[in-house]
């Protein structure tokens, strides 16, 4: 494993990129520097169709991307996961990975850009390191055989990871990994709880820190030369057992806070999750996989802020009042404008809230996201997508402060799910869901 690593440096585990892992870096604060300016300009699309379930879009060198995900194959031949070198201008692939184990579980995983210049894919129960090529250097099916998601590089270059438990499934296990022969670190640590959400991760003078939204609570890990453990001193209760509202996803760090919305695990969750192997079955459980159905539980969407020096202060705003709320991504805070922008992806809605005193709702739009947005605060726009009554998935342009609809752009996809924007860095944005993947450039 390299040792030179600048460890005063949050990214120094990343290849020298604006954007080597999903959401932009380990605080998933899916901001960008620069301008969209998408209402001055006119967007060109390019969809490429792949029958694949494209997941992300991370960049190595300038101009150099690679496209990671898997298979949606819930019944039939066996899913694996891959990863493409792609051509930026058609999407068509220069390289591509032989088919990459993931011990049939079927969810979506995580790749990186690695700072030894490696591109490291997580896909169900198995971590591969590749290189520039996509060609296969070290393998390792990791300690737990249930999907895994969420991959994050430490300022060390060590590689965190974690499977995917639900409520009544026992405590997620957290696995540290050398970056270059895939050995562990250290012992796994298993949580208290369970978790759903992806991690996220923070570095100050002592360490990393890794925060994991439990079933219940919110956890955060200390990591340093000596190991893993978890932080007895904070573990902040969002929810309440067999309660009026679901798991939460992913965590976004800004402004001394970790947010986040619960009303994440809804049936086509629950279903895959509970499956053995993870989205696995003889036969295909049809409707049943749509995140349009109806929540398990009575509650609205919450927007929730926890702060990370209180372990007590935990606020919270349902943005929409609307029972049964749910969603299948994590919302995003822009503390440059003090602005959360939180949404309802089964009921609808997206919102602003103002954060710069307590949790005021500013803005509504009628709109229906599911992804992960990218944000510009420079210009405070956001990219997110937007599932239409006419059953298109739209990208649409939103000014974070007023709400305001600067631009909608038809993807090419009749699909949506909770997969990732990237931001290509030329007023460009990477598109990526179930069967596409698009690329949308403002001219």
């Amino acid at each position: 494993m390299a040792t030179s690593l600048d460890r005063t440096d949050p990214s120094a585990g990343y290849w020298p990129s604006a954007w080597p892992v999903e959401c932009g870096g380990n605080r998933r604060q899916k901001a960008r520097t620069g301008r969209l300016d998408a209402s001055l300009g006119t967007a060109e699309v390019v969809t490429r169709h792949n029958d694949r379930w494209n997941v992300m879009v991370v960049e190595r060198d300038p101009g150099e991307w690679f496209l990671g995900g898997t298979m949606p194959a819930f019944t039939g031949p066996p899913p694996y996961g891959w990863v493409e070198r792609i051509d930026p201008k058609t999407l068509e692939p220069t390289r591509s990975s032989e088919r990459l184990p993931c011990g049939d579980h079927v969810w979506c995983g995580a790749i990186l850009a690695h700072a030894n210049g490696s591109i490291h894919s997580i896909n169900g129960s198995y971590l591969h390191r590749l290189d520039p090529d996509c060609q296969v250097v070290a393998e390792r099916e990791l300690p737990t055989d249930r999907s895994h998601n969420g991959l994050l590089a430490l300022s060390d270059g060590t590689l965190v990871t974690k499977d995917l438990r639900l409520e009544g499934q026992g405590g997620t296990t957290i696995t540290r990994l050398d970056p270059d022969d895939l050995g562990l670190v250290a012992d796994p640590i298993t949580l208290p709880e369970g978790s759903m959400g992806r991690i996220a991760a923070d570095h100050d003078s002592d360490g990393d820190t890794v925060y994991v939204p439990g079933t219940e609570h919110l956890w955060r890990i200390r990591v340093d030369d000596d190991g893993m453990r978890v932080d007895e001193s904070w573990s902040p209760r969002y929810r309440m057992a067999n309660g009026d509202h679901g798991l939460a996803w992913d965590s976004c760090l800004s402004d001394g806070a970790a947010w986040l919305m619960d009303c994440g695990d809804i049936e086509p969750v629950r279903l895959i999750h509970t499956a053995e192997p993870n989205g696995r079955w003889p036969d295909h459980p049809g409707r049943q996989l749509s995140w349009r159905n109806p929540t398990p539980w009575s509650g609205a969407q919450r927007l929730l802020r926890a702060a990370l020096d209180d372990p007590e202060r935990l606020d919270v705003v349902e943005p929409f009042g609307t029972p049964g709320g749910g969603i299948i991504a994590p919302p995003v805070h822009v503390p440059e404008h003090q602005v959360a922008v939180a949404w309802d992806s089964v009921n609808g809605g997206l919102a602003g809230v103002d954060t710069s005193d307590g949790l005021d709702v500013c803005w509504h739009l009628d709109v229906r996201p599911t992804m992960q947005p990218v944000v510009f605060p420079d210009s405070a726009e956001m990219v997110i997508n937007d599932f239409t009554r006419d059953g298109t998935d739209d990208l649409v342009v939103v000014d974070v402060r007023t709400g305001d609809l600067l631009d909608r752009v038809d993807t090419g996809s009749r699909v949506a799910n909770g997969m990732f924007l990237t931001a290509g860095g030329n007023r460009d944005i990477f598109y990526c869901t179930t069967l596409c993947v698009a690329r949308v450039i403002w001219q």
